[in-house]
């Protein structure tokens, strides 16, 4: 097994999903004093979850009911956890579906944030951008009511998604972002966190974030940062290892680790990617991931189930389509079937 491989190399130590609130600079609140409560354990095996199919797109056509059921059970036989990056579009579906099957699930909520403002090169708001603001309304709105709603099958809520990181696609101010997570804290019993890259969790700046939330949520992709198959494991751990030791205080979870199928032989993606892509590939590092973040009882969450074709530019091989277990049609890939 890849994980026998570097099994010196790793410091198994168990990271819980559920931290215990407190610590240097935390907040009190009414919902976080309920969150010291929750049970910290070893949940189970997580997959991150984009729903839309062929035809569908965020903000474009969206997935049904019936295919979100599919998708829920075809996920089931494999996974535990499942996690979502918003609340306000398919997410009481998903959560709908759960309980109205008796799946064996349970959501790390997602409330997606976009910036509401537009700065120049030094730093001054040129623009103030309404639409985004109520969007993101919309977003805390949907996860207050479904955290209420569903409170025995979301296991946290998730504020913001790899908005700092300093390549992030989608950035939002800081203080924004803190905004957000205070409202969530101050509405929901739920623990509450953040996800963004490791290499922001590694700054100094990142401490003023962390205080916020009640545990880290990270992103380690070993593929992006030029790993070969072989090393990938190890390297996973040491970012762990590193986001730890910046955040002593801090419970951390891997929000996001995989490995894509394909990969485009231009661009940014052909320069950075060093690794082999495939499915044999892929089953390999699934497989080791599975067994030492079970072993360590690291909350982890695979990226991704599903293929997403809306993803990307029109090159069928661009690697953003391609980091499913499953296929866009639904299929299994070779992870899933061995």
């Amino acid at each position: 097994m890849l994980l026998d491989a570097f099994r010196p190399a790793m410091v198994l130590v168990p990271l819980l999903l559920f931290p215990v609130v407190g610590g240097c600079g935390a907040r009190d609140s009414k919902p976080a004093a309920r969150a010291r409560d929750s049970v910290s354990e070893w949940r189970g095996h997580g997959v991150c979850y984009g729903p839309h199919r062929d035809g569908q797109s965020p903000g474009g056509p969206s997935p049904t009911r019936a295919q979100i059921r599919e998708d829920l059970h075809l996920m089931r036989p494999h996974w535990s956890l499942v996690r979502l990056y918003g609340s306000s579009e398919f997410a009481a579906r998903v959560l709908d579906v759960i309980r109205a099957d008796e799946l064996e699930l349970q959501v790390l909520l997602g409330v997606w944030v976009a910036a509401e403002t537009r700065r120049d090169e030094q730093g001054t708001i040129v623009e103030r951008l309404p639409d985004a603001a109520a969007a993101n309304r919309r977003e805390l709105d949907a996860a207050i009511a479904l955290a209420a709603e569903y409170p025995q099958l979301i296991l946290a809520v998730c504020v913001g998604n790899e908005t700092q990181v300093s390549w992030s696609p989608h950035p939002c101010d800081l203080e924004l972002l803190i905004e957000q997570v205070r409202r969530v804290r101050e509405a929901i019993a739920l623990p509450v966190t953040a996800a963004d890259d490791y290499q922001y969790w590694l700054t100094p700046e990142s401490r003023q974030l962390a205080r916020e939330v009640d545990f880290i949520t990270l992103h380690a992709h070993p593929l992006w940062n030029g790993k070969q198959l072989d090393e990938a494991l190890a390297w996973l751990g040491e970012q762990v290892d590193a986001v730890r030791a910046i955040h002593p205080d801090r419970p951390v979870a891997i929000g996001e680790t995989g490995w894509a199928t394909s990969v485009a032989d231009h661009g940014e993606q052909a320069r950075l990617i060093q690794g082999v892509t495939g499915e044999a590939e892929q089953a390999i590092f699934y497989e080791a991931v599975r067994e030492w973040s079970a072993e360590a009882g690291l909350t982890t969450f695979f990226f991704e189930a599903f293929d997403e074709n809306w993803k990307g530019g029109d090159d069928p091989a661009e690697v953003e389509k391609h980091w499913g277990l499953l296929q866009a049609d639904r299929t299994p890939k070779l992870a899933l079937t061995r």
